[in-house]
């Protein structure tokens, strides 16, 4: 094998992607915009969607209470709720979203209360609807203070301190260090935007130095020139490689600038609960560094497959349906990584994709299993080889380059 020969090939095709708009499109603009404006922009909507939720007096119903005026009153002065009159098709105006819950009152609450033994109000919200569990917490808090209130006054209606009501306080504090925090916030979304960038990095490439050559007509010409074919395939390959490697560091780089400048914005605070303090996100450069290694065989395994799918096809166009359902593929194993309870095991370690998703949620966090990044790295590699390996295979044959 001469490495002068496909450094020969990688030179040429180089040359000829810098001039290519497209290639430097997807390869640079796209990682360093993307980012940033789907960063912006959602934390953007979201900071917008929950300080209106949080500012809206919410309209509320009251269902029963008609013997118990004292909470129904306690609720009417509530000034955090807008309480309207009960209307008989309450149970739909919360569906329709006209009111964002109802409070029922059991029958003879206030006597009962009395007694010790008032029984359960329940709060009717739309659930996963943010305004009306908004609501229901408006409500709920403030039921609880009415609660503590009435313990408050019989204790010292019996001579007896309020300190009794609550003899120890709760506080929940943070102890996560900010780079744990980080990896659990951004860990699921880094690992899908490194698979995602990875894949649309080496795309366009790949379909230009193989089916690209076909419809432009130079294939034959490139095949003619006193460099084997396997020299050929070696350099197009690592000029698909190159563009897929820049492609996941600059998003790395662009994740990082954009977290960055999150963090020191006040859209984190205005998302975080009440008394909470805001969500730390900073990454630190080793977290940065181990996610890029571990790109280096996915990049692999994505270039040497995408140079096999489109070096099939006769055009560009035909080169780009080949690979559409590559893209399904590979977003099921990205999107599962990044659901609630799925950890890495020694049987998803060799799962090609989803093992290297797992992984990078654990390096973003801190964590270092060195068993399974051992094993994912040369499962990884394994399976970047036997597509290379195809791809040289498939370069070689008559029937798949001249396919009519």
């Amino acid at each position: 094998m001469s490495l002068r020969n496909i450094g020969i090939v990688y030179r040429k095709e180089l040359t000829e992607a810098l001039r290519d708009k497209r290639t430097l499109i997807t390869t640079f603009l796209v990682p360093l915009l993307l980012i940033p404006v789907m960063g912006a922009g959602f934390t953007g909507v979201m900071s917008m969607v929950i300080g209106s939720a949080k500012k809206e007096k919410p309209k509320v119903m009251i269902v029963g209470g008609n013997d118990s005026p004292g909470v129904v009153e306690a609720l009417k002065q509530n000034p955090r709720i807008n309480v309207l009159p009960t209307a008989p098709d309450w149970k739909n105006r919360v569906i329709e979203k006209d009111i964002r819950a109802a409070v029922e009152i059991p029958g003879g609450f206030d006597k009962n209360l009395a007694k010790g033994d008032a029984g359960t109000i329940k709060i009717d919200i739309y659930g996963g609807e943010l305004k009306s569990e908004l609501a229901a917490g408006n409500i709920d808090g403030f039921l609880k203070e009415y609660r503590d209130s009435i313990t408050a006054r019989r204790l010292q209606a019996n001579h007896l301190p309020a300190e009794l009501l609550r003899p120890f306080q709760v506080k929940r504090q943070n102890i996560a260090p900010p780079e744990k925090e980080a990896g659990a916030i951004l860990g699921g979304i880094i690992a899908y935007m490194l698979i995602f960038m990875c894949l649309n990095g080496a795309m366009h490439p790949a379909i230009d130095l193989t089916a690209g050559e076909k419809e432009r007509g130079t294939m034959e010409t490139i095949l003619s020139s006193p460099v084997s074919r396997t020299h050929l395939v070696l350099g197009k390959f690592l000029l698909v490689l190159t563009a897929s490697l820049i492609t996941a560091m600059l998003m790395m780089f662009s994740v990082q600038v954009s977290t960055a400048a999150l963090q020191k914005s006040h859209v984190l605070g205005e998302m975080a609960e009440e008394g909470e303090p805001a969500p730390q996100l900073a990454l630190r450069p080793a977290a940065i560094a181990s996610v890029i290694i571990m790109a280096v065989p996915l990049s692999v395994l994505f270039s040497a497959g995408l140079i096999t799918i489109a070096l099939f096809a006769k055009s560009h166009k035909e080169a780009q349906s080949y690979i559409a359902p590559l893209m399904f593929l590979v977003v099921i194993p990205a999107v599962a990584a990044m659901l609630p309870g799925v950890d890495l095991t020694p049987k998803l370690a060799v799962v090609p994709l989803l093992n290297v998703s797992l992984l990078c949620k654990e390096l973003v966090t801190g964590e270092y299993h060195w068993n399974y990044i051992g094993l994912i790295f040369a499962s990884t590699c394994v399976y970047a080889a036997g597509a290379l390996f195809l791809a040289v295979k498939m370069f070689q044959r008559e029937s798949v380059l001249f396919r009519s």
